[in-house]
């Protein structure tokens, strides 16, 4: 089989095993079928299967990341359709997008220095609680891997989505805004995916969150680059 070949089937499977992971999640919700976690596990196991290099599957799937570009700017369109909802409660917004980030970049600085972790892998952490088109973009501006921010991204939308409702129990969060804020700012659109599951308030303001604390972090992010660069 040659390498564009297979670089093909790659690209086939990805889409294929995303659309089996979101079907059989609608159905069951069960963390392991979330298609964050079920479609690396099966592309994984296919590239160890076939020793397929990740070049070789970075060929064809490569437009894939390309598409990250005009999802962002897809992200204007829920920002115009909430627009009252931000312009009521501007104020609460704001106050959980600031500690959000704050909160997101000190800790990774405190993971950071806690395990000694290397400059490169600082700068790519960093970012890891936003969106991944932004995260990738704030990681460009401080010089952090592609590849490194997409895993840190991945993996904290995960713990937000296993162990958000957790904080809800042991944080006394009453309000519908408080509680779809916490899971937007803190775990992205897994997060904000999480909190639709929970209640459709929380479902808005969550996406609100979101998509606003990945605007902010990426126009700050010029500003911290002489901390983090």
């Amino acid at each position: 089989m040659t390498s564009s070949t297979l670089a093909l089937i790659c690209l086939v499977l990805t889409i294929s095993a995303y659309a089996l992971a979101k079907f059989l999640y609608a159905r069951h919700q069960r963390w392991w079928l979330a298609p964050l976690v079920l479609t690396p596990v099966l592309l994984v196991a296919f590239m160890l299967l076939t020793q397929t290099p990740y070049e070789t599957y970075y060929s064809d799937t490569r437009w894939l990341l390309w598409l990250l570009g005009p999802a962002t700017v897809a992200f204007a369109v829920p920002l115009y359709e909430y627009r009252a909802l931000m312009i009521k409660h501007w104020l609460a917004l704001s106050a959980g997008v600031i500690a959000g980030c704050i909160t997101a970049l000190l800790s990774c600085v405190l993971l950071a220095k806690l395990f000694h972790l290397s400059p490169e892998l600082t700068r790519s952490l960093l970012p890891r609680s936003i969106s991944t088109p932004f995260a990738l973009a704030v990681s460009d501006t401080w010089g952090g891997s592609h590849e490194l921010t997409a895993l840190f991204v991945v993996i904290t939308g995960l713990m937000g989505m296993l162990f958000g409702e957790l904080m809800l129990v042991l944080l006394p969060l009453r309000s519908r805004l408080a509680r779809g804020a916490l899971f937007g700012a803190a775990a992205h659109a897994v997060g904000t995916a999480k909190a639709r599951e929970i209640g459709n308030e929380e479902g808005v303001v969550a996406c609100i969150t979101m998509m606003v604390s990945g605007v902010v972090m990426v126009l700050i992010a010029p500003l911290l680059t002489p901390f983090f660069a």
